[in-house]
């Protein structure tokens, strides 16, 4: 699914079970950023670093960042652009 190593999630209904099984599958495509922006932003990135961390014997790492109420979907577009080196390259947005 994901093109790029960076995403920005727009959550549009918050939290919902799905979210998992989309968190596995960036693992799997070795996405290295999620930034989250929307609703119930800062419990999602929570649930995202849970999923990477897991039980803790097979961690992957995964830069993430929630965005508050007052910042737009534009805002962490351009957030997830500023990041470069290995992570440089397109960013993939993702409404949810």
């Amino acid at each position: 699914m994901a093109a790029s190593r960076k995403i920005v999630l727009h959550s549009l209904h918050g939290y919902r079970p799905e979210l998992d099984a989309v968190v596995t599958q960036w693992i799997h495509e070795r996405v290295g950023y999620v930034g989250v922006v929307g609703v119930d932003a800062s419990r999602i990135e929570d649930i995202i670093d849970d999923l990477c961390v897991g039980d803790g014997s097979n961690s992957y790492f995964m830069l993430t960042a929630s965005h508050g109420p007052d910042e737009t979907l534009q805002d962490a577009i351009f957030l997830a652009e500023q990041i470069s080196g290995e992570l440089a390259g397109d960013v993939h947005v993702v409404e949810f």
